[in-house]
């Protein structure tokens, strides 16, 4: 029988803990980069690499969630290759909290390895009361990304990103600031998410007159979600030049083995509003099930199908996982994005059902 440890009102099983109690003493892996696992994709047609699967810090690195636990985890992607990781002003589920816990374990733990790290945030939601708290103004993503940085203890992200669009706000204020923040040394490049294709055509055209370093475009896309295909958005980033960097890809653990048997209390379904249990019809489990079997047949399971099919396409420079442990990392690291046609026209046949 497995022993597990009750440590900061989280079990955890043996080897987790033994990892928590030697991270005062530990240092990232020397063979981090010549590991098979990770592959790099250049950011569109810009210098900057990212691998293939970053690390985001939307749930499970804020204001509830165990320090130490997140320590491992951090640990854990950089020792695998994974050397990307993603915030936003707003993740906690107090606001600023995952930037504030991802600052100190950078200072208390890797602070000689920053220029190895590729860090970005986002501003867009809300974060503080009156009118200036949120949008796309000139002044709020300004004080934003001061904030963001005092956070995180940094002089400069590699990457921020306006998190929405802001329908009120010109797209030449939006643009300007963002490229102002570049001009400033505050950010390297620039990024923009949730911007279907017309808003980022309206957005590309201002950075293309500025000069701006836009390279991503941050969006959700999954075997169960295909938006960014349906209005050219995909196609639009490839032939533009700029890359795309999915979040989502497991359809908020959709496409795991999570709801396979019910819905477990732990889930987000139960935890948050950004899923809900009317999602889980029965023609989900079927179509679930036959996509299982494609997996099964290439040697997966079925969210290392769902994260290598995102892959597959040249646009995509990298996918975003969440997790709430380092075994869940090292699962999900797991991809091969070759596909012969056979399979894909399958999993298309699966999914249209």
């Amino acid at each position: 029988m497995e022993t597990k440890k009750f440590v900061g009102g989280q079990w955890m099983d043996e080897a987790t803990f033994k990892r928590i109690m030697q991270n005062k003493e530990r240092i990232p892996d020397p063979m981090r980069y010549k590991k098979e696992a990770m592959h790099y994709r250049r950011a569109g047609r810009s210098g900057l690499k990212l691998p293939e699967v970053s690390l985001g810090l939307w749930h499970n690195f804020g204001s509830v969630d165990n320090f130490e636990v997140m320590r491992d985890m951090i640990f854990t992607a950089f020792d695998n290759g994974v050397c990307h990781f993603d915030l936003a002003n707003n993740y906690g589920p107090r606001g600023g909290s995952a930037e504030e816990n991802f600052g100190r374990i950078l200072r208390e733990s890797f602070a000689a390895y920053r220029d190895e790290m590729c860090i970005s945030t986002k501003a867009g939601f809300g974060m503080w009361k009156g009118p200036y708290g949120d949008g796309g103004s000139k002044k709020y993503l300004t004080a934003s990304l001061d904030q963001s940085l005092k956070r995180l203890g940094l002089e400069y992200v590699d990457i921020f990103y306006h998190h929405r669009p802001a329908p009120e706000t010109p797209i030449e204020e939006t643009c300007y600031a963002l490229h102002r923040l570049v001009e400033q040394g505050k950010a390297l490049y620039i990024g923009i998410s949730n911007y279907d294709r017309a808003q980022t055509e309206a957005a590309v055209a201002v950075f293309r007159e500025l000069k701006t370093p836009f390279i991503l475009n941050q969006v959700c896309y999954n075997l169960l979600d295909r938006r960014i295909e349906e209005d050219g958005l995909k196609e639009y980033a490839e032939t533009q030049g700029f890359g795309l960097i999915v979040y989502s890809p497991l359809a908020q653990g959709l496409l795991t083995d999570k709801y396979k048997n019910g819905i477990p209390e732990d889930s987000r379904i139960r935890k948050s509003f950004t899923l809900k249990e009317e999602r889980l019809t029965p023609e989900l489990y079927a179509k679930l099930d036959r996509l299982r079997g494609v997996a099964a047949e290439r040697g997966q399971t079925l969210p290392e199908l769902a994260l290598s099919w995102v892959l597959k396409d040249r646009a995509v420079s990298s996918v975003i996982i969440g997790a709430s442990s380092s075994a869940q990392i090292l699962d999900n690291i797991q991809v091969n994005p070759v596909f012969s046609q056979e399979e894909l026209a399958k999993i298309e046949n699966i999914c249209k059902e």
